[in-house]
């Protein structure tokens, strides 16, 4: 089972929870994506985010090697709590942590149990988002362009 994993970082904060330079529309970049064991899940995906209040909503949607498609929705603050993630059949959490104004960590848990951890990092222009995964049998560099 290959598990989603959302993004968190910034260049520049307006305010605590609500990271502005990574706001907005985001493609992913199969081709500078890499993924171990191969192949890639996802023939294309996008990542939107925006601002909403004091949180932050993440909405990716996916699209798998044979066409499936994956929505995945998360709303919750970057303080290391677990927030749930809407869109698949089971309960599966995520935890961000902000490291620094371009870094995040995050750990996925699906019933309490830790499945993956992350790190994302944004580029020093705003216009790149890499997340390293990690989990017991995968790992996963993924890039994605703002749009």
């Amino acid at each position: 089972m290959v598990v989603a994993v959302s993004v968190c970082a910034v260049p520049v904060l307006l305010r605590p929870e609500a990271p502005a330079g990574w706001i907005g529309t985001w493609k992913l970049d199969v081709a500078r994506s890499s993924y171990h064991p191969g192949p890639a899940p996802f023939i294309r995906a996008t990542r939107r985010i925006e601002a909403s209040g004091d949180r932050i909503t993440i909405v990716d949607d996916q699209v798998r090697n044979r066409g499936g498609i994956t929505h995945l929705e998360w709303t919750g603050r970057l303080d290391g709590m677990d927030y749930p993630v809407q869109g698949v059949e089971l309960v599966l959490t995520n935890a961000y942590r902000r490291v620094d104004a371009v870094t995040c960590e995050l750990v996925q848990k699906i019933d309490g149990m830790v499945v993956a951890t992350a790190r994302i990092t944004i580029s020093p222009d705003g216009r790149t988002m890499t997340t390293v995964n990690q989990s017991p049998t995968a790992t996963a560099t993924t890039v994605y362009a703002k749009q």
